[in-house]
């Protein structure tokens, strides 16, 4: 059967409460219990210690889907693509779906081999993996808490650590196109919500490839493809798209130039990388044609051939009224009461983009939750890890359960 959802901030006769009552205040409040705190940090050693970079999830995900089996999840599975998902049923089919990042970058693998396991030490779990890790923990904890209190959601809660988030955003692809249809909106859980965002910014990563003549420079300097990435790189950076669109925050890079490894001899390949982002998908459109056609002038000029290859390509969007819709609205009423003022953004960039991109609601709950990601004293805040969990389970408990989010046809 099909199904309209139509959120509410378009009727000022259907709203609801903008207050944590008491009884859900004091549930949240046993997350940060000593007890709490501890048991969180060893999932985190667990989890954050199973190397995971990005295609190779499997046994995180495994370890993960078994947690959430094991906290009372019902539903439980990890999908092809390596997501691991777990509900909490409602009274409606309906959802509103949490997502975590389950991947990390490809080099922090690499640092697992070579340090020890995550270890606690005072407010810190320190050790390769355990930053991005820490928002998968805390919201299985705040998903283990919803189903202790015996919270029975009127709608589906749907709690998914996706896969690939660092090589194109593909596991939350596979979640979306799962639930897009019964969505009520999603939340990306990267922080405790200092900072959350409700807008999604379009970004381009692009590798342009170039081949031209190879030779000794006894042969001759030209024609020389480094000759030609210079001049195509200087055109584009002439381009008057990023100025003409500089309202939607239309912004361009080029990241890396890379060709040849010795000083005597012209190089027969090379490429430079492309950073394009704005508000606007016409501005990044336009840029793109542009380019390309600087590529085939410059080609015809110096001789040299040039591909632009996709790398990762992330959509990005706006939804109307989003600011006020009461998925964010909720979301800052929970930021105050865990004692900030959050920082709100409609430039997400994170898994959000694909549901925003898609039409359907969503927000990024962001902020601190460590240092020193990537290298080998990488650590997660303990306490920070917490808030998170608080978040996730108030937001979950108010939205899940609350007949005026949404309007069913």
């Amino acid at each position: 059967m099909h199904r309209l959802f139509l959120f509410l901030f378009f009727s000022p006769l259907l709203t609801f409460s903008q207050t944590i009552d008491d009884q859900l205040a004091k549930q949240a409040e046993v997350l940060m219990s000593k007890q709490a705190q501890s048991e969180a940090a060893e999932l985190l050693c667990a989890v954050g210690g199973i190397p995971a970079p990005s295609g190779q999830e499997q046994k995180r995900a495994e370890y993960v889907a078994a947690t959430m089996q094991a906290m009372g999840l019902t539903n439980v599975v990890v999908t092809d693509i390596n997501n691991a998902v777990g509900v909490i049923p409602g009274r409606r089919d309906s959802v509103l779906v949490f997502i975590s990042t389950l991947d990390d970058l490809a080099g922090v693998a690499v640092l697992q081999e070579k340090s020890p396991k995550p270890v606690v030490k005072g407010d810190r779990v320190i050790g390769p993996g355990t930053n991005t890790s820490s928002t998968t923990v805390a919201m299985l904890k705040a998903a283990e808490q919803l189903v202790s209190n015996n919270i029975e959601p009127d709608y589906t809660l749907v709690f998914a650590a996706v896969a690939q988030e660092e090589t194109g955003l593909q596991g939350m692809k596979e979640v979306y196109e799962l639930y897009q249809s019964w969505a009520l909106g999603f939340v990306d859980v990267l922080g405790d919500g200092e900072r959350i965002s409700y807008g999604a910014i379009g970004i381009h990563w692009w590798k342009v490839k170039a081949s031209g003549e190879p030779g000794h420079t006894l042969r001759g300097g030209l024609p020389n493809l480094n000759r030609g990435m210079g001049r195509a790189i200087d055109e584009i950076f002439k381009l008057p798209q990023v100025e003409q669109y500089a309202q939607d925050y239309t912004r361009l890079n080029v990241g890396m130039v890379h060709s040849g490894t010795v000083y005597n001899h012209k190089p027969d390949s090379g490429y430079f990388t492309l950073d394009i982002r704005s508000l606007n998908a016409t501005a990044i459109a336009e840029l793109e044609a542009a380019i390309e056609s600087t590529l085939e002038q410059v080609e015809t000029e110096t001789e040299t051939t040039f591909e632009m290859e996709p790398f990762q390509l992330t959509p990005g969007g706006q939804i109307p009224g989003a600011l006020n819709s009461p998925l964010v609205t909720t979301s800052q009423v929970v930021s105050r009461w865990l004692g900030f003022e959050p920082t709100m953004s409609n430039r997400g960039s994170s898994n959000m983009n694909v549901a925003i991109a898609g039409g359907t609601p969503a927000i990024g709950l962001g902020g601190n939750r460590g240092g020193q990601r990537g290298f080998a004293d990488e650590w997660a805040d303990i306490p920070a890890m917490m808030r998170t969990a608080q978040h996730v389970y108030l937001l979950a408990a108010m939205l899940g359960s609350k007949e005026s989010l949404v309007l069913e046809k």
